[in-house]
């Protein structure tokens, strides 16, 4: 069975690949069901194993992807073509060579993909709000070596404004961070609140010089058809956002 995917809507140039799962397409059952592609999650190792192997014959992946054990911090791996996966604790991972796939799994968690604009170098972090306000996304940008306004982004599937509340202690740490963020948190009940996790990461994005940021727009929480969610459903699976160079670039 071909496993479906969604295709970023971003200006990547020729040679640059890049997927988003949902959860159909696989043989996991229960609260997992169908495509779950996280191994630390209470599946069975043997669905898990078939669903990835599914993903990367669907997408015709140059290489298994690089798995890393994400731990909501800053580290960064660079994947290189043919190395051993010795499932790396980072919460991002970049390649400049093709042949090495880039991936992070969420299941409300902020996926981000970055690529540059002359196709070089690509990227992945894994942008929760523990993550986004540590620094994730500016330690990825650090390591590509790229003037930041020369690189693209583009947000995945996740848990939306609506959806995503959070205590007073997370709305101050972004505070403390960046005061022009208070539009990103809706007041709800009590002294709780409404957090924009995609706004937030465009404002942290922007800061830096990314200012081509596309995606964003879609709620992992709201759509349980598609998407996988721990803040609606608590067990659960996780989808793999990925990306990779398919061929080096032509000068």
């Amino acid at each position: 069975m071909k496993v479906p995917w969604l295709s970023p809507d971003w200006p990547a140039p020729p040679g640059i690949r890049a997927a988003s799962t949902t959860r159909a397409g696989g043989v996991s059952t229960g609260p997992f069901a169908s495509l779950n592609l996280g191994d630390r999650v209470g599946d069975d190792p043997a669905a898990v194993a078939e669903n990835r192997r599914r993903l990367t014959a669907s997408l015709g992946l140059p290489a298994e992807p690089a798995w890393l054990r994400q731990e909501h911090g800053i580290q960064v791996a660079e994947i290189l073509p043919g190395a051993a996966l010795a499932r790396t604790g980072a919460d991002g991972a970049f390649a400049r060579r093709p042949g090495a796939v880039c991936v992070v799994q969420t299941a409300d968690c902020l996926p981000v993909l970055l690529a540059s604009r002359s196709g070089t170098v690509v990227a992945a972090a894994h942008a929760g709000w523990r993550g986004l306000a540590a620094g994730i996304l500016e330690a990825v940008i650090s390591r590509l070596g790229e003037d930041p306004g020369n690189l693209l982004a583009w947000l995945g599937p996740a848990i939306g404004r609506t959806a995503f509340e959070v205590g007073p202690e997370v709305r101050e740490r972004f505070l403390s961070l960046d005061a022009g963020c208070a539009d990103c948190f809706l007041a709800g009940r009590g002294d709780r609140w409404f957090a924009d996790l995609p706004e937030l990461a465009r404002r942290r994005l922007r800061a830096v010089g990314v200012s081509s940021v596309h995606g964003g727009d879609i709620c992992t929480f709201h759509d349980r058809e598609q998407f996988f969610s721990y803040r609606r459903d608590g067990e659960c699976g996780r989808m793999a956002t990925l990306i990779w160079l398919e061929q080096a670039p032509d000068h």
